[in-house]
């Protein structure tokens, strides 16, 4: 019997909306480097596609994301001194996400996020690599000073200052009133929603969509925003690898560091 793959490709409405699924529902569509490769391999599939006009990206299952894969099978064994090391966090940082989500963000073709359930940490990182996000009323965001760090850039400064220091949800509606959502639907009917926006987009003409978006992001970069990602991104690792110090030294060897807000959402769950 052969595996499911770990990222699903469709194309409808005549070959014109390519729909690229997170298909680990077991795993909460957890992103382990497989999935972002697959992930990319199948985002590059569209690009390649000339009928192809835009690109939805939605995850199968209860979430859209529980964001970076902790602990399923494509993971395995890790050795927690090596993984520490700041070297080795930083190139597999760098090549899981940074290079990642720079490249998705410059897909030269119309991108949405379809966003339900949980959109969490790595997820939200993979959601702002998109050009728009549409998400379920009761979809629940939750972001930190990631390894992509577009918070800044996409809600201000202040805003997003107020949002770390708390540490906690958003909903979809929320994070819509803050400007990081552009719509927000029922989630019974949030696939028709994007759906319908999807067709919108592809009555126009796709190299002027391709211009528009290309000229967005160089205003964008014009501003500082890739220097400020990979800047960011130094900094992180050189954090987190201090973090990782400390909770070697106060937990209990093998036992995993776990983030509160995530765990108190598990057990609001049940």
């Amino acid at each position: 019997m052969s595996e499911e793959p770990r990222v699903k490709y469709d194309t409808t409405h005549d070959g014109m909306i390519a729909v690229v699924s997170l298909n680990r529902p077991r795993y909460r569509n957890a992103l382990s480097l497989p999935t972002m490769k697959e992930l990319d391999a199948a985002f590059q599939r569209a690009v390649d596609d000339e009928v192809v006009r835009v690109i939805i990206l939605k995850g199968e299952g209860p979430s859209f994301s529980a964001g970076h894969d902790l602990g399923s099978p494509d993971v395995g064994e890790r050795d927690p001194e090596l993984m520490g090391r700041t070297d080795v966090m930083y190139a597999r940082t760098w090549e899981l996400d940074v290079d990642h989500y720079l490249r998705f963000r410059s897909i030269p073709k119309p991108t949405i996020a379809q966003v339900h359930g949980h959109c969490i940490f790595a997820a939200f990182m993979l959601a702002s690599s998109m050009d728009l996000i549409f998400a379920a009323e009761d979809a629940q965001f939750l972001a930190t000073d990631l390894e992509f760090f577009t918070m800044p850039w996409d809600l201000g400064v202040r805003k997003t200052k107020e949002l770390l220091y708390e540490n906690r949800f958003l909903s979809g509606l929320e994070a819509m009133d803050l400007g990081y959502v552009q719509r927000t639907f029922a989630p019974d009917d949030l696939a028709e929603g994007v759906l319908t926006y999807a067709k919108r987009v592809c009555e126009q003409e796709p190299f002027k969509l391709r211009i528009m978006k290309t000229s967005i992001n160089q205003m964008q970069d014009m501003q500082g925003f890739t220097p400020h990602i990979i800047s960011h991104h130094s900094a992180w690792v050189v954090s987190r690898s201090a973090t990782r110090k400390n909770d070697t030294q106060e937990q209990a060897p093998g036992r995993r560091r776990k983030h509160s807000i995530v765990e108190r959402a598990k057990i609001h769950e049940g």
